[in-house]
Order: C-alpha cells, then structure tokens, then sequence
C-alpha cells in the first residue's frame, strides 16, 4: 500500500496531496497559487534584510 504525504495549503490551510499529480503543490489549487504569487508580487511578501535600517554607501564615501 503506498502512503501519500499530506500537506497543508500554505495559502488556505486546506490539505493538499503532496505528489507530482498535484500540479499546484504545495497549494491545494491554482486559485490559492496565484493568490501567493500576487502576494510576492505586490510586496506583501518581503525577505527580510540584515542591514535594515543602514543606508547603502554613497559615491563620495567610496571615492
């Protein structure tokens, strides 16, 4: 009997077939895929950076 792994959506939550007949994986559909690529689009999502909060060296500081 062979087991396939569950997931859940990260989108919704729901579970989803973690296999390569799921298209969408990890999402349980193509609804909740272009949900979170929007997000990645529109900067709701953003990796956070180490320097935050430093300005990047200037033309004269280099000079």
């Amino acid at each position: 009997m062979i087991v396939k792994k569950r997931v859940s959506c990260p989108q919704c939550g729901n579970e989803s077939e973690w296999s390569p007949e799921n298209r969408f994986r990890p999402f349980c559909s193509e609804r909740c895929k272009l949900i979170d690529l929007g997000a990645w689009a529109s900067d709701s999502y953003r990796i956070p950076d180490e320097l935050s909060g430093f300005a990047p060296p200037s033309d004269e500081n280099t000079r």
